[in-house]
């Protein structure tokens, strides 16, 4: 069973929700892909790294996200909404929604909701059904969560008791909404349609009243990754974003541009195809030279540094207690590790690790060097994303070098 949704929203005192290092140009990083960044194109779609809607986000990528009620032209744009290569489907707060969309019923017409699980706590509401458009490309009658609906304020006690609890407004989220754009077409697949004492996660609930009951939830009523759903442009996304120098930057702009070899501007071309298991999961070697195998690997631009664990003879000091989830080195340290695709390819990456507090003191919300502590995984966050055009290709969807899901660069 894949995870519903892999995001890190760090636990630092700028709302670090965000904070992004970068996978540094110095040292062997052969198969690296930073060509220029389209910029225009009927599927390319701006995004910002910047301090998000509140103005204390560090490293967070944003968009605009316009929803329509199905079928017709009664829309609204919705800026300051979080991209997320690591979790399927979009997601929306109620304040920052003003249209009346359709609830999702099952057949007997009871209303259903759902708790998505984060790595930081859980997002709560109705499933809904909305028009999305981004950039030129719109997918139609789609499947989304709407966050922190009045209409649906009992939060079940098994949802709300996971993983830190509800991110139900814009204090606790730091976004108007999170846009999954990750490898996979919905945000549970098979898993959810099974019997709940059969292996079903219980992320689906059927709430005929204020009491909400766990159930299953066929795939196609699942919240969709909507860019699977685009008539054209419909195999992956790639995310574009410049180089950012040591120290970080206020904001920089990049591109998100819609589909893989369906244009001229997605092409894969010499790339590095990384192959992904069932979890969407690759394997990263750290250190690179005889390291630890870490086959629970992904990349996420919803994660805003690159959180692994230190263990070498000269561990990374982490942070004190208003920085907590990051590293805080006395001076910043130039590492690397090796990513290994389920199909044999691997690429060694170099990385820079500097210190958390002094970064967050600066006026500066893109962050090239940026690091934290997590067991068991290694998450190459928004840090890899500077300085790349990263291609993320959706299962089952035709490419030139085989059908998703896959990581290239």
């Amino acid at each position: 069973m894949r995870s519903v949704a892999i995001l890190l929203l760090g636990s630092a005192m700028l709302t670090v929700a965000g904070c992004g290092g970068h996978t540094s140009n110095n040292g062997s990083n052969s198969g690296s892909n930073s060509g220029s960044i389209p910029t225009s194109g009927a599927n390319v779609q701006p995004i910002v790294v910047n301090s998000g809607p509140l103005g204390n986000y560090a490293d967070g990528v944003f968009t605009s996200v316009t929803i329509c009620v199905p079928g017709t032209s009664n829309c609204q744009i919705i800026s300051g909404v979080l991209v997320d290569t690591g979790s399927y489907g979009l997601r929306l707060l109620s304040s920052a929604v003003s249209l009346s969309l359709p609830q999702q019923t099952n057949v007997t017409g009871t209303p259903v909701a759902e708790c998505a699980e984060f790595s930081d706590g859980v997002t709560w509401g109705p499933v809904k059904t909305a028009d999305i458009k981004l950039a030129s490309e719109q997918a139609s009658a789609v499947p989304l969560q709407i966050i922190g609906d009045p209409n649906f304020s009992s939060v079940p006690s098994i949802c709300s008791s996971k993983h830190g609890g509800p991110m139900d407004d814009l204090n606790s989220l730091d976004a108007n909404g999170i846009l999954g754009v990750g490898p996979f077409r919905q945000d549970c697949g098979g898993a959810c349609t099974l019997p709940l004492a059969a292996g079903n996660p219980g992320f689906y609930y059927l709430c005929p009243s204020s009491t909400c009951t766990q159930t299953q939830q066929p795939v196609s009523q699942q919240v969709q990754n909507p860019v699977w759903l685009f008539p054209q442009d419909n195999t992956g996304v790639i995310v574009a974003l410049p180089t950012v120098p040591p120290g970080g930057a206020p904001s920089v702009n990049g591109s998100m541009i819609f589909g893989i070899d369906t244009q001229s501007n997605n092409a894969l071309g010499a790339a590095k195809v990384f192959t992904l298991n069932s979890s969407g999961n690759f394997t990263t070697v750290y250190p690179a030279s005889g390291g630890k195998s870490y086959s629970s690997s992904f990349i996420d631009s919803g994660s805003n540094g690159i959180f692994f664990l230190d263990s070498t003879t000269t561990a990374i000091p982490v942070c004190g207690s208003n920085a907590s989830g990051f590293y805080c080195p006395s001076s910043t340290q130039n590492l690397s590790a090796t990513q290994q695709g389920a199909n044999g390819t691997s690429n060694t990456v170099n990385f820079s690790v500097a210190n958390a507090m002094t970064l967050f003191n600066s006026n500066n919300f893109a962050f090239n060097d940026l690091g934290g502590p997590n067991a068991n995984t290694f998450d190459w966050g928004l840090p890899f994303f500077f300085g790349r055009n990263v291609f993320n290709a959706i299962e089952s969807q035709p490419t030139s070098a085989g059908p998703g899901p896959f990581w290239a660069y």
